[in-house]
């Protein structure tokens, strides 16, 4: 879905109108314990772009913190200090706090990603790359932009056919038993546990010093869904698509600057009973200090089989997954993230919104209760 300029101004009154009476309903299931009455430290936030109508729009609605949208693919003006420095400005005249940038190393599949060569280990390219990673971390240092976000993925995000929603509503859906892995491996060949794990350590080793040198955090997403233990997709076993390989991840560096851009969508994914188990997952990472952004989404199902939800309607208790994160001291941005799509909302002007409206009411409702 293009998300570019979703936030148009059109539809997003009357989407917001609605929304008081889906937030009271989740609310009230879920009464907060006596003794999780802490301040909310954590606030509402944005990705994906930070056009002129994005920003107005972000501002009206009370969203103050984003991640911004792609800046470049190599290290060129826009990420020298002077350019960083300008984004990071432009962003803060809206009234707005630039929290993060992404490098360009997305979510896409291995071939369409913006540097095959750091995952595929073709040198020297790669070490001439992840050079010019750490020059563009220490920019961002310099130009007062605290958080860089990153995927390390060879088999981007995998999907099934769409299913059917409330009120029509297309949903973006994984069932791994009707999935086609053709051909069966990708151009990477077959990638092992220990392959894996050796790239993305080879990856870290570079990154995290430089990265506690400029005092800059750097966020790795996990692996979008995870997959079978044994098998993985199409030959890659995804180490980063289980509890167990995220946490050997964050220890495999140790370092403050070095942990997760918490997708709760996709840790609800590697989980049997999301609806059960997430909470226990947000407390242990963010107990860490390793939660450094929350992508906020909900699913129906679980492990190997899923449709992504708006967030009111999934399985996981959306207030008690936020009240888990107060109560770790989370301080960073709740963010909407892959929303369904509705007729004639093809930019996701009106799902986005809602999604919004139903952060800034869960923090709302949270406030009060501290």
């Amino acid at each position: 879905m293009q998300r570019r300029q979703f936030l148009g101004a059109a539809a997003t009154g009357a989407t917001l109108l609605g929304l008081g009476r889906a937030t009271t309903r989740a609310t009230a299931a879920t009464p907060p314990a006596k003794d999780s009455k802490r301040a909310v430290l954590m606030h509402a936030g944005h990705q994906h772009d930070h056009s002129e109508t994005t920003l107005r729009a972000l501002a009206a609605f009370g969203v103050k913190n984003i991640c911004s949208g792609k800046i470049a693919n190599k290290l060129d003006e826009n990420w020298s200090v002077e350019g960083l420095t300008r984004l990071r400005q432009n962003v803060e005249s809206f009234g707005i706090k630039l929290d993060c940038v992404p490098l360009p190393l997305s979510s896409g599949y291995i071939t369409k990603s913006e540097h095959p060569e750091i995952m595929l280990a073709k040198d020297p390219e790669r070490d001439r790359t992840l050079e010019d990673f750490c020059q563009m971390i220490r920019n961002c240092g310099k130009a007062g932009i605290p958080m860089v976000k990153y995927n390390l993925t060879f088999i981007g995000v995998v999907r099934t056919e769409r299913t059917v929603g409330r009120g029509g509503a297309s949903l973006s859906a994984f069932d791994f038993k009707k999935s086609k892995q053709e051909p069966p491996l990708t151009e990477a060949g077959r990638i092992t546990d220990a392959i894996y794990w050796d790239r993305i350590n080879y990856f870290l080793k570079k990154i995290v010093p430089v990265a506690e040198e400029a005092k800059v955090k750097i966020a790795c997403h996990p692996q979008d869904p995870g997959m079978p233990r044994e098998t993985g997709w199409r030959g890659v076993n995804t180490v980063l698509g289980t509890p167990d390989g995220l946490r050997k991840f964050v220890e495999l560096q140790a370092s403050p600057y070095h942990g997760l851009n918490f997708c709760q969508g996709t840790v609800s994914e590697m989980l049997e009973k999301p609806g059960e188990q997430i909470y226990d997952v947000i407390r242990e990472f963010g107990r860490r200090g390793k939660i450094f952004n929350v992508h906020f989404r909900n699913i129906r199902g679980g492990f190997l089989k899923f449709e992504e939800t708006f967030p009111d309607e999934g399985d996981v208790d959306m207030p008690r997954a936020l009240r888990a994160y107060r109560e770790v001291g989370y301080a960073g941005m709740i963010m909407p993230d892959h929303v369904p799509q509705i007729l004639g909302d093809p930019q996701g002007q009106k799902a986005f919104a809602f999604c919004f409206g139903y952060i800034q009411a869960l923090l709302q409702q949270l406030r009060t209760e501290a």
